[in-house]
């Protein structure tokens, strides 16, 4: 990957910028200056920053201060920060540093050559993220269409030689009367497996890639889904949306579809929650999902490292993932007594209309 990284650094002395630009000009990167926690905030919402070099003492708010709004986002929680200062160089300071997040803390005087090689180092682990997230993209969309091949596999092949097979029942039934009684009782239950055989190759095929998502939309398959999944399960599923969306593209549908569907699949395996809420509004700015249960909850020990690969499930990775391509954000809250998962997606202004949907505040408890 050849592209550029952006590396923003933010300090309120022109002088000091100019310095850590000349220092790292000769990494060939695309180095972005702010002069204030604030101006820092809304370059990383409008840019994808790979890293940020940090003063500590700013008038307003601090480097800390900043750090610590920049890691509350969920877009930037991973975003890897280095602290730089000639006042607050002391070991307490430092934990400081390092308890609001920060990935190295430099002291002033710069070594010219020693913040190069920690710059280039993070911009290398940047740069194969990158990469990582392209083939985790990809994989993904290769899923997406191996589903959809399948069920129509499913529903163009075995569903047609199954109705074939429920045909020829219907006939051999009708000639039952010829039969001995045993004999009989075979037929009718050969056709009623073949019947029950159809309707699972069918509900099996609309889970795979549910056609109603391409022919109705979002809304339409959601319902389907949603109803379903209360019949199989026995939990009682609510789901409170808006008629239809604007500004959503079928990539967004399907990720939206496949975090409901995710969402409720671990409520029935883990939860033991005997009802899922679902509710998505739209604004003019974004679309919000919100799946909640009342189920036992996740344990405090593994709600602490949800984002991490030692307790984030497949699931939970592939929902984030998607989201996160999509320049969304997943985040889950849970108690005792139930577990609320949240994502949030941009969507165009221009595009999008006016709420359908107000949606209600539900604190847990």
């Amino acid at each position: 990957m050849s592209e550029k990284i952006n590396i923003l650094m933010v300090d309120d002395q022109p002088g000091k910028l100019l310095t850590y630009e000349t220092i790292l000009s000769e990494l060939g990167e695309n180095l972005m200056k702010a002069r204030s926690g604030m101006e820092a905030l809304e370059l990383l919402l409008k840019n994808d920053i790979a890293l940020v070099l940090m003063d500590v003492s700013m008038p307003g708010m601090d480097g800390f201060e900043t750090a610590q709004m920049i890691h509350e986002h969920p877009r930037f929680q991973n975003t890897p920060i280095v602290f730089i200062s000639g006042v607050h160089v002391t070991d307490l300071d430092r934990l400081k540093g390092y308890q609001f997040g920060a990935v190295d803390y430099v002291s002033v005087p710069v070594v010219p050559e020693l913040l190069r090689a920690k710059v280039k180092v993070f911009a290398e682990l940047h740069r194969k993220t990158q990469q990582l997230e392209i083939l985790n993209a990809r994989v993904t969309t290769l899923q997406d269409e191996e589903r959809r091949s399948i069920a129509r596999e499913l529903h163009d092949s075995v569903g047609q030689v199954l109705a074939a097979i429920g045909m020829n029942s219907a006939f051999v039934e009708t000639e039952a009367h010829k039969l001995s009684q045993e004999a009989a009782k075979r037929v009718s239950e050969n056709a009623a497996l073949v019947a029950e055989a159809s309707r699972q190759i069918r509900t099996i095929s609309h889970l795979l890639h549910p056609p109603l998502l391409d022919e109705a939309g979002l809304a339409s398959a959601l319902h389907w889904y949603v109803e379903g999944f209360s019949e199989r399960s026995k939990i009682d599923a609510t789901l409170n949306i808006p008629q239809a969306f604007a500004g959503l593209t079928k990539e967004m549908e399907l990720s939206i579809f496949r975090m409901v569907q995710e969402c409720l699949t671990n409520i029935h395996r883990h939860a033991g929650s005997p009802t899922a809420a679902i509710r998505i509004m739209q604004d003019e700015a974004c679309l919000k999902v919100e799946i909640e249960d009342t189920g036992k909850g996740i344990p405090p020990e593994k709600e602490a490292g949800l984002c991490s690969s030692a307790y984030a499930g497949v699931g939970l990775r592939g929902m984030r993932e998607r989201l996160r391509r999509l320049g969304g954000t997943l985040q889950i809250q849970s108690n005792g007594t139930g577990t609320r998962v949240i994502a949030v997606l941009p969507v165009s202004r221009a595009a999008a209309g006016p709420s359908t949907l107000e949606l209600p505040k539900v604190a847990l408890t």
